[in-house]
C-alpha cells in the first residue's frame, strides 16, 4: 500500500509533464537512470529524503526507484512544495508527505513520517531530517548505514554534531562536492534568486543598488548576475579573505550599517542569524526590498521586523509590505528561500550535477559504509569527475587528456 499525503492527488498528470520537461534538461541523471536500472544497485534499500520537492527532485527520486530502492520523501521547506509534482510522485509509488503551505508542525510531522518508515539511508537538505533523527528516533538510527547532505547550511550543523561525538553514521557532505557547489551554488543560486526576487517584485534591476550579504559560492553568484542585469553591487562581509576577494571582482564592500543607507535590494545569502537587523531597517530607505537565499528564514530578523511595524499587508504573491510609520519596507516570501517561495529554484540543467552527487553518494555509501567512520566526508574525487566527464559529454564537449609522458611528470611532481 502506497501511503502518502500531498494537497490533490488530481494535479498528478500536470506534474508529470513537468517532470517530463526537467528530465529533457538532466541527461547526466539519465545516463546515471540507465546504468541504475540494469544493476539494481539500491534493490531491498529504504531511502529517507527530505527534499524541496520539485520537478528535479522528482527526476533524482525516479533515478532511485529505478535503482531497486523503496522511496520516503518530505519536503525541506514548507513553501517550496510544487504540489503538482508530489502528486505525480504519490501516483508513481512514492511515500511523498508534503504539500506547499505546510504548518511548521505539518513539517516536522513529515519529516518524523519518513523516519518512522525505518529507512537505510538518509537524504538531506538543511539537515533537519538527521537532526530529528538523532533527537527523536534514536533506535531507527542504529540501522542507518548512511546519510548525504546537500547544504552548506546542513554540512554545517553536521559538523558540529560530528564534532560534539553525536553523529551515528557516515554522512557525504554533498555540497563538498566540485560539481555541486561550484555550480549549484553560484549559477544555480545566482539566477534562482534573481529570478525569485523579479517573479515577486517585477522591478527593474538596472540602475537600483543591491546588497549581497555573504560572499561564498552562493553570494558570487548572487551578485555576479545582479551586476549582469545592471545593478551597483556592493558586499557586506564578515571573512576578510572573502571581503578582498569580492573587492577583487570588482564589487564595492562596506559594513551592512553603511549598505543600509543606501541599497534598494537587500539579499541575505550567510546562513547566520539576524544579518539584517532592527539598527539596519533604521537605516533603510523608504522602499527597500528585503530577500533571502539561505536556506533557514533566520537571516532577516523578522521578529524585529513584525515589533516595529504599524501593520503588514500582502501587496503581491510573495510580497509583504511592512509599515514603519516613516518608511515601508517590503519582504519577499516570508524570508523564506526566495528561489523556491517566489520562483521554482535551480534550473534543471544544474540539479543535474548536485543529484548526479546524491545518487552516486547513495550508491557509494550502500557499497562502502561497513568501512566508513561516523564522520562528515566530501564524495570520492573520481565520482566528482565521473560526473563533470558525463556533463561535458551531454553538451559536446571535448577536453584533453594528458599523454604517458605528462602522466608520469605530473605524479613525480605531487610526490
Amino acid at each position: 500500500m502506497n501511503e502518502y499525503q500531498v494537497r490533490d492527488l488530481s494535479l498528478a498528470e500536470s506534474g508529470k509533464k513537468n517532470i517530463e520537461w526537467a528530465e529533457r534538461h538532466m541527461p547526466v541523471l539519465l545516463k546515471l537512470r540507465d546504468k541504475f536500472s540494469e544493476e539494481k544497485p539500491l534493490s531491498g534499500i529504504r531511502v529517507g529524503a527530505c527534499l524541496h520537492v520539485t520537478k528535479e527532485t522528482a527526476v533524482l527520486i525516479r533515478t532511485l526507484m529505478a535503482g531497486g530502492a523503496e522511496v520516503y520523501l518530505a519536503g525541506s521547506n514548507p513553501l517550496s512544495t510544487q504540489d503538482d509534482v508530489a502528486a505525480a510522485l504519490a501516483s508513481e509509488g512514492v511515500h511523498v508527505f508534503a504539500w506547499r503551505g505546510e504548518t511548521e508542525e505539518e513539517y516536522f510531522w513529515a519529516i518524523k513520517r519518513v523516519l518512522e518508515a525505518k529507512p537505510d539511508i538518509l537524504i538531506d537538505d538543511g539537515a533537519d531530517l538527521h537532526v530529528t533523527a538523532h533527537e527523536q528516533f534514536k533506535q531507527v538510527i542504529k540501522n542507518v548505514i548512511g546519510g548525504t547532505e546537500e547544504t552548506t547550511t546542513g554540512v554545517i550543523r553536521l559538523r558540529a554534531m560530528e564534532k560534539e561525538g553525536v553523529l551515528s553514521y557516515p554522512i557525504i557532505a554533498v555540497n563538498s562536492s566540485y560539481t555541486k557547489y561550484l555550480f549549484d551554488n553560484r549559477y544555480g543560486t545566482g539566477q534562482s534568486t534573481i529570478d525569485g526576487i523579479l517573479r515577486a517584485t517585477n522591478i527593474l534591476l538596472a540602475g537600483k543598488t543591491v546588497v549581497v550579504a555573504g560572499y561564498g559560492w552562493c553570494g558570487r553568484g548572487i551578485a555576479m548576475r545582479a551586476r549582469g542585469m545592471g545593478a551597483r553591487v556592493i558586499v557586506t562581509e564578515v571573512n576578510p579573505i572573502r571581503a578582498l576577494e569580492a573587492v577583487m571582482d570588482g564589487f564595492e564592500v562596506m559594513p551592512m550599517k553603511e549598505a543600509a543607507k543606501i541599497g534598494d535590494v537587500f539579499i541575505t545569502a550567510t546562513g547566520n542569524i539576524n544579518v539584517i537587523d532592527e539598527e539596519h531597517f533604521r537605516l533603510m530607505k523608504n522602499g527597500a526590498i528585503l530577500g533571502n537565499a539561505g536556506h533557514f528564514n533566520v537571516e532577516i530578523n523578522i521578529k524585529a521586523l513584525e515589533q516595529m511595524s504599524r501593520r503588514k499587508r500582502t501587496i503581491r504573491p510573495n510580497l509583504e509590505e511592512y509599515d514603519l510609520g516613516d518608511k515601508k519596507l517590503y519582504l519577499i516570501g516570508e524570508g523564506r528561500l526566495v528561489n523556491l517561495v517566489a520562483a521554482e529554484g535551480h534550473p534543471s540543467e544544474v540539479m543535474d550535477m548536485s543529484f548526479a552527487n546524491q545518487a552516486l553518494a547513495v550508491k557509494y555509501l550502500i557499497e562502502n559504509h561497513e568501512k566508513l567512520s561516523n564522520s562528515v566526508m566530501k564524495i570520492p574525487d573520481e565520482i566528482d569527475f565521473e560526473i563533470a566527464i558525463l556533463k561535458l559529454e551531454s553538451m559536446g564537449v571535448c577536453i584533453d587528456e594528458m599523454t604517458e609522458k605528462q602522466i608520469r611528470c605530473y605524479s613525480s611532481l605531487k610526490g
